[in-house]
Formats: structure tokens, sequence, C-alpha cells
């Protein structure tokens, strides 16, 4: 939904499943239209639209892409957003490491990439800038050696061309951002800006690479690394990275204690990675790549049951704390109240709780469509006194 301050609010449609097209035009006919009547009839909706590689090449055949524009239209929905972090399937299987699969070193990625673009300039309404969201160049364990980081930061600059080439073809603002996350070749502040400096001295003085390539800062995995929101987006904003994107989301924090480590196991869905950051009570970080791991260690007595862990999975934004159990919501806020204070900080806004296919059935009383709108009934009620509300 349109937003004052020239901000666009949606939900990421990767909650639902979105193989192949004829999978993806489903849920929006289904779900996405059944939140919008419940948290914006009477007005233009936004959809954050995640496309798979299929779909986005079924999509780009021209009848196909006809079509869906005249069924925006009439729907009186709008795109100005693209998830295109997850390559293939994303939902029902195994995902974990593969969801970096393919990275920025190969050409599977860049032409994925480039073709979301290009549908999205022919979908973004007029006046508004377009975003796709990417995975942060690779993960760290597949063992990003020196000349293969060349030959990703070689794609990211090519992506940053074509997107020069649509802006001057079409007049539409576009821009992508790497999301860093934990064990991502980038994965935090620091990652990201030495990053991007590499690049400028590859590209010294081209203001195009600024322009198109930014962050998507995602305050679930920002939180998982114990930043601090305002920190974070200033050092951002002062080395002259446009935040692309705000990703709305909630990790995990816990204390590990026995009773609390035993309900986590109901987490462990085997679909995704469930990064885990324990912070010791010492104050030392210690990472685990995935819940399995973290479990593990504490069964064996190597975790800190006076400490906190802050584990990666995407938790309704309104979910309540409870005693042992709490959210990141405090990170999700303060990215919020940045955003207060700097109203021209980001306009692209995007709540991405995925996990709902994997939530214990204990969270799942409601429909998706329900926890859906409470999502947004929530976010606009923490945006209200920030100064943004619908238009």
């Amino acid at each position: 939904m349109k937003l004052t301050h020239g901000a666009h609010l949606a939900y990421c449609t990767n909650v639902h499943r979105g193989g192949n097209w004829a999978e993806t035009r489903n849920s929006l006919e289904t779900h996405v239209l059944a939140v919008r009547d419940r948290v914006a009839a009477n007005r233009p909706f936004a959809i954050g639209l995640r496309l798979s590689d299929l779909a986005s090449r079924e999509l780009a055949e021209t009848q196909t892409l006809q079509a869906f524009r005249r069924w925006l239209e009439e729907q009186d929905c709008y795109v100005f957003t693209i998830n295109g972090f997850p390559f293939g399937n994303f939902h029902g299987s195994r995902v974990k490491e593969q969801v970096s699969q393919p990275d920025w070193t190969t050409l599977e990625r860049l032409d994925y990439t480039r073709r979301l673009f290009s549908l999205l300039a022919e979908l973004v309404p007029s006046g508004v800038e377009g975003s796709v969201s990417t995975v942060p160049i690779s993960f760290k364990q597949f063992g990003l050696d020196a000349r293969r980081a060349g030959i990703a930061r070689k794609h990211l600059w090519q992506c940053v061309e074509h997107l020069d080439q649509l802006r001057d073809k079409s007049g539409v603002e576009l821009h992508l951002g790497l999301e860093p996350e934990p064990f991502g070749t980038v994965e935090n502040t620091d990652e990201f800006l030495d990053w991007m400096r590499q690049m400028e001295l590859e590209h010294p003085g081209d203001k195009r690479l600024y322009r198109h390539l930014g962050i998507n800062y995602d305050t679930c995995h920002f939180a998982l690394q114990y930043e601090e929101p305002g920190k974070s987006l200033g050092r951002l904003v002062d080395a002259g990275v446009k935040i692309s994107k705000l990703h709305l989301s909630n990790a995990l924090r816990v204390r590990p204690t026995e009773g609390v480590r035993q309900t986590l196991r109901a987490f462990d869905d085997g679909v995704y990675f469930h990064q885990v950051i324990e912070r010791r009570s010492d104050g030392e970080l210690v990472r685990y790549p995935d819940l399995d791991v973290a479990l593990a260690a504490a069964a064996a007595g190597k975790a800190d049951a006076e400490g906190e862990w802050r584990v990666h999975f995407h938790i309704p934004l309104h979910a309540p704390e409870i005693a042992d159990w709490g959210t990141t919501s405090d990170h999700l806020r303060g990215a919020l109240e940045e955003l207060g204070r700097r109203p021209g900080l980001c306009q692209h806004l995007e709540m991405e709780t995925y996990t709902w296919e994997v939530l214990p059935k204990s969270w799942k009383e409601i429909s998706v469509e329900e926890m859906l709108a409470k999502e947004y009934f929530w976010t606009l009620k923490k945006l209200e006194p920030l100064g943004f509300s619908p238009v």
C-alpha cells in the first residue's frame, strides 16, 4: 500500500508456494487478494512479488506478461519490488544452503536477476522506483576465494550496467539490494561496506554503482548480529549506500535453558537454515551454522546456559514475548524509528515472514491470511506515530 513520504508497504509473497508462474498466479488470486480485502479494501494494493527462475521465464512471455498487467490493473494492485533471493524451489523440501545457489559467481544468477529487473521495469507504476533483493554474494562455507570474488564483482557490475540501460529506456529508477545474512559472504555492516569499497576501487567515481546497487536491510538478519539499528543504518547512509529495501522481520531471542532447548527442537524443520548466534555472559559471540548444531553443542555442555541465543527463524511480527522466549522486535522497532527520523531513508518496506509452512502447530491457530493481516495492522500501528500512514 502507498504510504506518506512516498513509501510503499507490502508483504513478500515468498510465504506462498510459487515454483512456476501458474502456482505463483494462483497464490496471487487466492491468498494475496484475500489479504488485500482484509487490510486495504478500496485502496491500491502493493505486492512484494517473489518469482523463481522458472516463473520469471514463463512470465517473460509477451502474452503472459500482458495478461498479468491487465490483472494488476483490474484488481487495483501494483508491483514495486521482487524478491530475487531464492532462485528455485522455496517450500516443501530441503532449501538450506541451496538458497544461495547459484550465487553471484555464476552467469545463471546474473541472467536471472537481469530478467527480474526487465520484468519489473514493465510492471512498476509511473513515478515509483523498482527494487530487487538478492543473495549476499555467496555462502561462506562455499569457500569464495579471491578469483571467484572478483568474478562475483564483475557480474554485479554487469547488472548495474543493465539497470542503468533499463533506466535510460524506461525512465524507471531501479536498484538491487544485497541482503546480508548469517554465514553469507557479506553478513554484517562491516563486511557489506568492505565489499562496496572494493567495488568502488574497481569503478572509481562511477556514480552508477551507488545509484543501482545498495542493501536490503533485513531487521531479523542484522538483529542476529547484535547490531544496533540506528548505528548500522547511520554508517550505511554516511557511506553513501542506498537502502534499497527494509525487510521487516523478527528472529527468535531465547535464553537457552534445557526446557527452552527442548521446545526449540520443534523449530528444527529440516527445510531452512536456522543459524544461531550466541552471546555468552562474557559478551563473546559464538556462531552456529544451524539450529541442530547449536542444540548439539548445548547438549555437550559447550553452550552458555546464562547467555542468549538469537535464532534465524522468521517469527510473526506481532508475536508476544513469553518468559524465556522473546523476539528481536526491538531491532525492528529501532529501524522503523530511524526511518521516522530520516523519512527519505528508504521507500520500500516489505514484511517477510516466509516460515508459515514450518511454524510449529501451536503458532498456526489462524490462517496464513489472518496472520499476514495481523502483521499489517501491527506494522501500521508502529508506523503511524512516526509520520507514515496509508494514502
